[in-house]
Formats: structure tokens, C-alpha cells, sequence
């Protein structure tokens, strides 16, 4: 794979999941002049004895304890090391891949006053696969990701662990396995590695990427069960929508309407049933609102991946070289921490619609009649898809809990100097979990609806009425996993194998590529 140019300024979302998935990195040298004017200001504000926070003083509530020259480097190693607080289950090593690139990008900026070498060594695990463990919690949030990133630095430095090549190693022995050599920090590097977001945005700029291709793998779900329904395509129509112009409302219902193309499951404008339930009418309202929430997320992230998010800041005029130092609060994760919570908030809501659609496509007394209850011929003697709409139950109302906004908590920390933080970390794990939730909920939805399908071409005696374009090739898929279901089966491995189509984005691709061949 061609190296990813990491230079500060340009990172995408989608950059950070090819890195993640392990595309090789580089930097940009056009960065090593401003790191380096940066570097000599911070090394000459040591020289002059100045008090600079972080730098010649002391941490947090310790911000007026004055720091020695002779004690600068050792107060960055102090700090790395008692910052490791974390706790709970280790990130997974696409997050850690994220967040190793993250900080590397944010110290390319210029602002940090570190040295070229820790950006280099952190690219350099990059590409050498050298991953820190991480655990998951301990981070507030403000003053960064603190004790994530703390034992990020960790390895940086020879210390803590390190997974390589499939083992987990002590840090300093996982980068000589990799011929690679521990730094010595040096003034403000380790201060500069662990004040960020980068854990929160790390996250969350894989969860966008997901979230993209969830949202568009529960339009196509939304569009199977209606089809399995016996439903209408008609609340889809465009002049409906213009007439109430949210963007990704009307971007929705042209999808739908896209997918539905030359569907024979659809239901004639001359029915009596004039209209269907709301999960099925509304799905661009809900659909669309869910895409709104996907892209201030997305436009939160890519600002975020390319800023200063550390402090001190090290301001230096390329043309006189006159530094200044401002302490400030980049590193505080509100941002962040309010778009992960509005896009838990949006995903909840995907899936709660997810989950009626199941609950319906499994009740004849709700579907009336155009479906056997759930979805077996032999009811009583088989309880065919009842349990299904249990599990998609379950992680439905688990999300309504996590939905809680982790923003709207704040507590105070560092003897109360630190007295609002974002949370920001945590409402990225937890948007996180709610995405897991909703993949699962939606590949229910895609395995009763495939079941629904087939169960109205035999009632209707139309073997081979077709589904819209874009529905076919979703069953067609799901059927390549998964069989029409004549009697009761060990059903959890199923939801799995249809689980992996939605995470991996194999629907929402499969699909999107026929509709561009049809275009």
C-alpha cells in the first residue's frame, strides 16, 4: 500500500480507518521546520529559566511548583509514568492504530515543542505494528486523554506493554523486536503526548465510518421488510419531501426509492390499507435525522484530526523567531463528547426503528396476516423467529440506557483546578457499544425480513417475483450465508454470520455498487 504523508493538516476520517486496517505511514518532511522552531523555543525557555506550565513547573494543582533545568527531563518522565491509571478492557488494536496516528498528526502541527524523534517513533510503531496496551477507562476527558495516552507514551519510552507480532510484551522489549529504540523525553514531550483528545477522536473516527455504512444498511433493511410487508413505497415519493426540505431527509427517500426499483412486493396505490405504520412510512424522516447526526459527527472528527489539542501552545514567527506561550484548553473534549452523545442518541433511535420493523415482520395479529407468526409455517410445533425480536429487544432498550448523555456529567478533578470535564472518552466507548448493539439489531432485521420474503413468494405462489434492485442483492448475500429456514435451527450463528455483512459494510457496498451500474 502506498504510505499515508502524514503532515498535520490533512487527515480524514477515512484516513485514519485505512491506517487502522494498516496502511503503512510517513512524514511529510515539509513538517521538520516548524517542529523544530517549536523545539527551540521550548528548549530556550529551559535555558532562560522561564515559567512555562508543564515545562518549568509542575502539573494540574501543582502549576506553582517551579521545576529545576537540571529536573525538566525527569518531571516528563514522572508525569507518564504516574498518569498510567487506566482500567477496564484493553482498546482494540484499530483504535490503538488510530490513536498512535492521531497524536503523530496533531505533534506534526507544530505547536508542541517536541522533538522530530517523537513523531518519527510514533510512526515508526505504526509501521512496524508495535501496538501499547491500553486500557479503556480512566479518561476524563479535560486536560486530554490523559491516562490512555500516558500509557501510549509508556512504550515511548521503553516502559509498560506492547503487543508484537501476536505477544504481549514489556514495552522496551516489543521495540527491540522491532529494531526500534526507547526515547529519553525530553521538556514538554511527555506533556505533549498526553494532553489531547486523541483517544475520543481516535474513536470516534472509526465510528463514523461504521455509522456511514449502518445507516445505509438499515435503509436497505427498512426496504427488504416493506417489501416483505406487502408495504408502499408511496410516503417516499419526492414531492413529499421537497415539501419539507431537510437535505438528508431527501437524500434518504431517493435512496429508498432507488433500492425499491422494480420491486413486485410493493402494494398498489388502488389498497384500501392506505397507509403503513410509522417505522415504515417515517423511515426517511428518522432515517434522514439519523444521517444529520452522522455528519456533524463526521465534521466534529475531521476538524479535530487536524488541530491542536495539547497545552501549553508554542506560537514562533517564522520571521523574527520571537516564541510565545499561551496556556489555554484545546485539550478539553466538548466538542468531541457532545457529537459522540448526539450520535449515540441518533444510532439508539436506528435501532429502536430497527427493532419495531422486526417485532412487526415476526407478529401476524400487527402484520396482518401477510406473514405467518413468526415466520414459520408449523407455529406451536415451531417457534420459528420469536426469540430473534427478544435479542433485538434487549440490546434496543440496553441502548435507551447508554443513549444517556455522558456530556451532562461533569466532576471535578485535580484538587478542583480541573472542575468541568467533557467525557468525552467515555461517550465515544459507549457510542461505540451502541453501534455493536445496532449492527446486531439491523442483521436481525435483515434475517427476519430475507425469511419474510420468501415466505410471501410461496404464499402468493410467485416463486420468482422479483425485489427492488437494491433489496435483491442484500438477500442475495444474506442467502449466500443463510438458507430459508423450514424448521426450528440453532438461530445464533446465523445472526452472527448476517451480523459480519452489516459491520464490514459488504451490504451497504454491494448495494451502492448496483445501483451505480444501474445509474
Amino acid at each position: 500500500m502506498i504510505p499515508l504523508v502524514v503532515s498535520g493538516n490533512n487527515l480524514k476520517v477515512d484516513d485514519v480507518v485505512a491506517v487502522a486496517n494498516g496502511r503503512p505511514v510517513t512524514l511529510d518532511p515539509a513538517v521538520l521546520p516548524r517542529v523544530e522552531r517549536a523545539r527551540a523555543a521550548v528548549e530556550a525557555f529551559v535555558a532562560r529559566g522561564e515559567v512555562v506550565y508543564g515545562i518549568t513547573t509542575g502539573f494540574g494543582r501543582f502549576k506553582d511548583q517551579i521545576i529545576d533545568a537540571a529536573e525538566t527531563r525527569q518531571l516528563q518522565q514522572n508525569l507518564v509514568r504516574s498518569h498510567a491509571v487506566g482500567v477496564g478492557p484493553d482498546l482494540s488494536e484499530k483504535i490503538v492504530r488510530a490513536m498512535l496516528l492521531v497524536r503523530a498528526n496533531t505533534l506534526a502541527l507544530g505547536y508542541s515543542g517536541v522533538r522530530p524523534e517523537v513523531i518519527q517513533l510514533l510512526l515508526e510503531m505504526l509501521n512496524h505494528g508495535v501496538h501499547p496496551r491500553i486500557p479503556a477507562q480512566g479518561s476524563l476527558g479535560a486536560s486530554g486523554d490523559l491516562a490512555p495516552l500516558a500509557h501510549l507514551a509508556l512504550v515511548l519510552i521503553g516502559e509498560g506493554q506492547a503487543h508484537y507480532q501476536g505477544e504481549l510484551l514489556d514495552g522496551r522489549v516489543a521495540l527491540e523486536r522491532a529494531s526500534l529504540s526507547p526515547l529519553e523525553l525530553r521538556a514538554k514531550e511527555g506533556l505533549a503526548l498526553l494532553n489531547g483528545t486523541t483517544q475520543m477522536v481516535a474513536t470516534g473516527a472509526l465510528l463514523v465510518r461504521q455509522a456511514i455504512n449502518l445507516a445505509l444498511t438499515a435503509d436497505v433493511a427498512a426496504c427488504l421488510s416493506l417489501e416483505a410487508l406487502n408495504g408502499t413505497d408511496r410516503a417516499y415519493d419526492a414531492r413529499v419531501h421537497a415539501v419539507r426540505p431537510h437535505p438528508r431527509q431527501i437524500d434518504c427517500a431517493a435512496f429508498l426509492r432507488q433500492l425499491l426499483a422494480g420491486s413486485a412486493f410493493l402494494r398498489g396505490a388502488g389498497s384500501l390499507n392506505v397507509q403503513d405504520p410509522y417505522t415504515l412510512r417515517c423511515v426517511p424522516q428518522v432515517h434522514g435525522a439519523v444521517r444529520d447526526a452522522i455528519a456533524y459527527a463526521r465534521w466534529v472528527i475531521d476538524i479535530e484530526l487536524n488541530a491542536v489539542n495539547d497545552n501549553p501552545i508554542i506560537f514562533v514567527d517564522e520571521e523574527t523567531g520571537q516564541a510565545d506561550v499561551i496556556s489555554a484548553g484545546n485539550f478539553h473534549g466538548e466538542p468531541v463528547a457532545i457529537a459522540m452523545d448526539y450520535l449515540k442518541l441518533a444510532l439508539t433511535e436506528l435501532g429502536n426503528m430497527s427493532e419495531r420493523r422486526v417485532a412487526r415482520l415476526v407478529d401476524a395479529d400487527s402484520n396482518g396476516g401477510v406473514l405467518p407468526m413468526f415466520l414459520t409455517e408449523h407455529g406451536g410445533l415451531e417457534s420459528g423467529f420469536m426469540m430473534v425480536q427478544y435479542t433485538a429487544a434487549a440490546l434496543a432498550s440496553e441502548n435507551k440506557v447508554l443513549a444517556h448523555p455522558a456530556s451532562a456529567d461533569t466532576i471535578p478533578s485535580s484538587a478542583n483546578v480541573e472542575d468541568h470535564v467533557s467525557m468525552g472518552a467515555t461517550a465515544a466507548r459507549q457510542a461505540g457499544q451502541i453501534t455493536g448493539h445496532v449492527e446486531t439489531i439491523v442483521a436481525i432485521e435483515l434475517l427476519a425480513a430475507a425469511q419474510g420474503a420468501d415466505l410471501r413468494r410461496r404464499l402468493t405462489s410467485q416463486p420468482a417475483a422479483p425485489l427492488g434492485q437494491g433489496t435483491a442483492v442484500a438477500y442475495g448475500l444474506i442467502r449466500q450465508r443463510v438458507p430459508f429456514l423450514e424448521e426450528d435451527v440453532f438461530l445464533a450463528p446465523y445472526i452472527e454470520e448476517v451480523r459480519q455483512l452489516v459491520a464490514a459494510g459488504t451490504i451497504k457496498e454491494a448495494v451502492e455498487k448496483e445501483l451505480e451500474s444501474n445509474d
